[in-house]
């Protein structure tokens, strides 16, 4: 008879952000939200193709100041977890030995989502108040053209008195911004890849 992981059974109150550490054989990608566990669901073509354009374009265009990871958590309060599919980082938050399995929100910069058909509402709502709330500056939301493959890119910026995001643009063939620092990314070479 094959043993019942512990993390299967949450406890009394659920998890805490430091559990996730500290869990023998927890599935890849795990988040933690408002206590509760979220499994990833397999990945589908477009999420991974649009997080390699992302992720390449804003590696490309990045000041020495900051790095862009991708699918690392960031820790933002006892009880979340979640994980962006890229975040931008300041440079100090990585240390020399580059052993970090999470990071502060004060760190994060900019968290990237690509929307996925099972985490719609978490990605569009849960995610983003999230963010703004932890004071992260810049979000981008991406989903899958209704004609295409390509991605939409919505962008926004933290509005600190409202402790919320506001748009601040919306990007089909090409993405173009100011800020966090300047990036240009063709969104349409997703068709060659």
């Amino acid at each position: 008879m094959t043993a019942v992981p512990e993390w299967l059974i949450p406890p009394v109150g659920g998890f805490t952000a430091a559990d996730l550490d500290d869990m023998p054989g927890l599935p890849p990608h795990t988040e933690l939200l408002d206590g509760s566990l979220v499994f990833m669901s397999p990945q589908k073509y477009f999420h991974s193709l649009a997080l390699y354009l992302l992720e390449r374009g804003l590696r490309m265009h990045c000041p020495p100041e900051l790095r862009v990871v991708r699918e690392m958590s960031v820790v933002l309060g006892k009880r979340d977890r979640p994980e962006p599919d890229v975040s931008v980082l300041r440079a100090e938050a990585v240390t020399m030995r580059a052993e970090e399995t999470s990071y502060r929100p004060e760190d994060v910069v900019l968290a990237v989502e690509v929307v996925s058909p099972d985490s719609i509402e978490r990605d569009r709502e849960l995610k983003p108040r999230k963010y703004a709330q932890a004071g992260i500056p810049y979000f981008w939301r991406v989903e899958q053209s209704e004609e295409s493959r390509r991605p939409v890119v919505y962008a926004y910026e933290l509005d600190a008195e409202a402790g919320a995001y506001r748009a601040t643009g919306e990007y089909r063939d090409q993405l173009k911004l100011d800020l966090p620092f300047q990036v240009e990314i063709d969104l349409t070479e997703i068709d060659h890849l």
